[in-house]
């Protein structure tokens, strides 16, 4: 008799089978943060532009008049322009990005600080 192929090798694990599970899961929620926060950034610049293309066409239009409605409107521009200039940045630097590659240089320059030793007390 011919062992199917749905039934596990001996070799492998159940637990290994979750440990990918699980994985996998995780790399699917990541890439949907990653797609939601490009999709952000992209409407943000989008926005952006927009904001910008008004900015100037009030500066324009309030060299002509002088009006007090279009130097509140130009501050209320100006400020819209500035809150998105913040989500931006804060969309390209985000801390858990920065925390994952301050745990890995601490791991792997601790793994070389040990192994110097290690060479050093093997050398003299």
């Amino acid at each position: 008799m011919k062992p199917s192929q749905d039934s596990p090798s001996p070799s492998s694990d159940p637990s290994d089978h979750r440990e990918f599970e699980q994985t996998l899961d995780e790399v699917e929620r990541s890439l949907q943060a990653l797609k939601a926060r490009h999709a952000q950034v992209k409407a943000d610049q989008q926005r952006q532009q927009q904001l910008q293309q008004r900015l100037s066409q009030t500066q324009r239009e309030l060299r002509q008049t002088r009006s007090r409605e279009l130097q509140a409107e130009l501050q209320q521009i100006k400020q819209q322009l500035e809150e998105l200039e913040v989500a931006l940045e804060s969309q390209l630097f985000s801390w858990s990005g920065l925390k994952e590659a301050f745990w890995q240089a601490v791991r792997f320059g601790g793994l070389g600080i040990v192994v110097g030793w290690l060479l050093k007390s093997c050398a003299g």
